[in-house]
């Protein structure tokens, strides 16, 4: 099985999520994710990409030194503000209709339309992405994509869902990573991404509305048949919270930022005995005391507006009566408290929180299975599903010197001694001894070194050769 490491950025207006990945066939698991604060975008747009590109050197060193790895690529996802949508087509004349309609066939007539629609003004605008409505064969319309492969026909025409966006966010986007040095892998708009790693087949076929709630962005995305039908966004989310708070209370982003989530919630009147409770606020003399009912209130007012937003747009796209599994609530802003019960209570839809699905392992904290990771994580999976090459390289770490084997040597009584190996008594002018080597005796023992006797495999074969030698040299001298 191929494995590989895909590395996945969530530039988000109040974070940017990290999330790294290691896939061993479709096993995936994470083994890093981590939120940065961010900086220099706004609305889920890059308005000052230095500041963005300094904060995020930070966040991708800080994941490279704790995994001990070379982040080369990563996979980002498209803005999700200011994006409108528009209805494409294109048609196919195949040369052989008794030849099954292929997958291949439907991608290129979606190439087709995309590349032959005409953006009304092409130096800003670029298309973030494509969806597949319908498709019409000679019998029939109106197919879906799994439905019109395999069938047979003589024309292939399909009507497309069209997003396009600013293209000086995707110009913005590159800038940052070609400074850090990291390409980027493929852009996903990530609407469509998201809603595959948090709604299940069931719920995008019955009908459902997938509301993701950003710092910057509010972003409705309507399934029905399996197919996203609409699309829209709303230029607020929980920061707009957030910025009431701090403005009501006079204090920082960041301590209102932790107000918000440590005693901001919807629907004051079912606080029970929380709304009793003061806050001071030690930043002046006297304690500035703020109620926990009145930070309530004024989470609940900016809450409502964006609920009231949501079903503005759930009714504009025409399909409110189609969603059978309601509304599902997914990103940071999610985690508000009773923001779930007051969207049912405004809406009269079922509406439930939206977490990734389990689709993948991970060897990190709880945060990876967060409503505020769902990007950052689905961007990992559809990766993984398109078989994007490796992100990342894993250094080489110096090997330390290999200790020295010590080797115990033992030897025989009398050890062999090849002759022409060792010693050539015809270099000296003389014959060699005719008297046969002795056979060695079986029993070993270990020799304890003499002074001045020479250790060692070839130090043993030297002081062989040098006995053997003084042995016939005493011999021949007698005779």
């Amino acid at each position: 099985m191929e494995e590989k490491y895909i590395a996945s950025i969530d530039l988000g207006s109040s974070k940017f999520g990290l999330c790294v990945a290691h896939v061993n066939g479709d096993d995936v698991q994470i083994v890093y994710y981590r939120e940065t604060p961010s900086d220099g975008i706004r609305a889920s747009m890059i308005t000052n990409p230095m500041k963005a590109s300094e904060r995020l050197k930070e966040a991708v060193k800080e994941a490279e030194d704790e995994l001990m790895i070379h982040i080369m690529q990563v996979v980002v996802g498209m803005p999700r503000s200011e994006v409108t949508q528009v209805t494409a087509s294109g048609r196919i004349e195949r040369t052989n209709p008794d030849e099954y309609i292929t997958a291949e066939e439907v991608q290129a007539l979606k190439s087709i339309a995309l590349e032959t629609y005409p953006l009304p003004n092409p130096e800003k605008q670029i298309m973030y992405g494509a969806v597949a409505q319908s498709f019409s064969i000679d019998d029939e319309i109106q197919l879906v994509e799994n439905e019109v492969v395999g069938t047979l026909s003589s024309a292939l025409e399909g009507n497309f869902k069209v997003f396009i966006g600013k293209r000086s966010a995707t110009v913005s986007l590159d800038k940052i990573f070609n400074q850090l040095g990291i390409a980027v892998a493929k852009k996903y708009f990530l609407p469509d991404v998201v809603a595959r790693t948090v709604l299940s087949p069931a719920e995008m076929a019955a009908g459902v509305a997938l509301v993701d709630v950003g710092a910057g962005v509010t972003s409705i995305a309507i399934y029905q048949g399996g197919i996203m039908r609409h699309y829209a966004s709303i230029p607020f989310g929980g920061k707009s919270i957030t910025n009431d708070i701090r403005t009501e209370c006079s204090i920082t982003d960041d301590l209102a930022e932790k107000i918000k989530k440590r005693f901001g919630a919807c629907l004051p009147g079912k606080l029970a005995s929380l709304s009793e409770k003061v806050l001071q606020i030690r930043l002046t003399e006297p304690y500035k005391e703020v109620p926990v009912r009145y930070i309530s209130e004024v989470v609940d007012s900016r809450a409502r507006e964006i609920v009231n937003a949501i079903l503005f747009y759930i009714q504009e796209s025409g399909l409110q009566n189609s969603l059978r599994s309601g509304i599902v609530i997914t990103g940071g802003g999610a985690e508000l408290a009773n923001f779930v019960p007051l969207v049912k209570e405004m809406s009269g839809y079922d509406v439930r929180k939206g977490y990734p699905r389990y689709m993948f392992s991970a060897s990190v904290g709880s945060g990876v299975y967060s409503t505020a990771a769902t990007s950052a994580i689905g961007m990992v999976l559809a990766a993984k599903e398109d078989k994007l090459p490796d992100c990342v390289t894993v250094p080489e770490r110096p090997q330390e010197p290999a200790e020295e084997d010590t080797i115990e040597v033992e030897v025989t009584n009398e050890t062999p001694v090849e002759p022409d190996l060792l010693f050539n008594p015809e270099e000296f002018g003389e014959a060699a001894p005719q008297d046969k080597p002795k056979k060695p005796v079986k029993e070993k023992k270990k020799v304890s070194k003499p002074k001045g006797e020479k250790t060692g495999f070839l130090s043993i074969i030297w002081n062989t050769v040098e006995k053997n030698a003084l042995k016939w040299y005493d011999e021949a001298n007698k005779q």
